[in-house]
């Protein structure tokens, strides 16, 4: 039976041995909570103590056709990572910091390698973000996926003190608009960068992408930002109004997600100096500015909306990366303008 089924492209022994060697980098992000081990039909995890009011906040998402980069250059160790990190700035827009990480993986064809490099991935962005890998899914498909591709997808839960909830709802008028830069696209406009890159700039993965100060693998592999440890800090001195992870849909899109009824958001351009790699995306693909502000965060991924009495804390904020002022809300529809 076992032949037969691996005759039809499904190797359980290799399976078998590829979810025991990706074990060791699930339990190398173990938290106290976890009261399960590696390979149970479910995680066991306790919610932590210290909270009066604990609320739990989930997000599920992928990493989209930046993995058709993985799949180009063999290099398949970022990616997890970028899902994780993705995932954490999703539920820390509503405050939460993240407890556990469950990951689906399908394949054709299962190659223990690339497993365990993603797999390397996800462990360390869960490491640096203090959540637990605690399961999920590896699923062999032949016929369904291609040779050589595979996809993932990742969902967090995350805890917050329900006092504590960022919702956006205090947003007013005459509050300031801070922004971090981004590491590069993130995992969000990757159909149209690949297809200015390699369809109609005909480059290669390991050809340098003009004046944007890398090969277009590294700089479109590079690693999603997380914002965790910048916004817990800020959080103790500031008045975090509302949060914005600017992904899909960019700045245009993402902060009205977060504004209450009659405020809009004015943002300045010229208050953060774009990425030359935006730049050039623009340039090479004829892209119009209205469009690439759309479709790519154009080198600020994360959106913080606090008091104006707040600005010397935001100037002087500690962390990786400083903060920008990059706008202001006023009143309006909901929309937010580019100036």
């Amino acid at each position: 039976m076992s032949s037969k089924y691996k005759a039809s492209g499904v190797d359980i022994d290799a399976a078998a041995r590829s979810l025991k060697a990706i074990g060791a980098l699930a339990r190398s992000t173990s938290r106290e909570e976890v009261l399960s081990k590696v390979g149970n039909f479910g995680g066991l995890f306790r919610v932590p103590a210290g909270y009066d009011d604990p609320v739990l906040v989930s997000s599920i998402d992928g990493v989209g056709t930046k993995l058709r980069i993985a799949f180009m250059t063999g290099r398949h160790d970022t990616v997890g990572q970028c899902l994780v990190n993705h995932c954490v700035n999703d539920i820390l827009v509503q405050g939460a910091v993240p407890l556990f990480f469950l990951d689906y993986f399908g394949c054709g064809r299962l190659d223990g390698e690339v497993l365990e490099a993603l797999v390397s991935g996800l462990a360390r962005g869960c490491r640096e973000n203090g959540c637990a890998l605690i399961g999920g899914e590896t699923a062999e498909m032949p016929g369904f996926y291609a040779d050589g591709e595979y996809d993932v997808a990742g969902c967090i839960i995350g805890i917050v003190e329900r006092s504590r909830i960022i919702d956006g709802l205090r947003i007013a008028p005459g509050d300031e608009v801070w922004g971090w830069p981004s590491s590069g696209l993130h995992t969000n406009g990757y159909s149209l960068a690949r297809k200015i890159v390699f369809e109609e700039a005909g480059l290669s993965p390991g050809d340098e992408i003009p004046g944007a100060g890398g090969t277009a693998a590294d700089l479109l592999l590079a690693v999603h930002r997380s914002y965790l440890p910048e916004v817990t800090a800020l959080r103790e001195i500031v008045d975090i109004r509302g949060l914005a992870h600017i992904t899909g849909g960019g700045l245009v899109d993402n902060i009205p997600r977060v504004l209450p009824e009659g405020v809009s958001v004015e943002i300045d351009r010229s208050s953060w100096e774009v990425p030359p790699l935006f730049e050039w995306l623009g340039e090479a693909g004829g892209v119009d500015e209205a469009e690439m502000y759309r479709v790519f965060n154009m080198g600020i991924g994360m959106v913080a909306i606090v008091p104006a009495a707040d600005a010397g804390a935001m100037a002087s904020a500690g962390g990786r990366w400083k903060p920008l002022r990059i706008g202001r809300a006023v009143r309006g529809d909901g929309t937010v303008k580019l100036g």
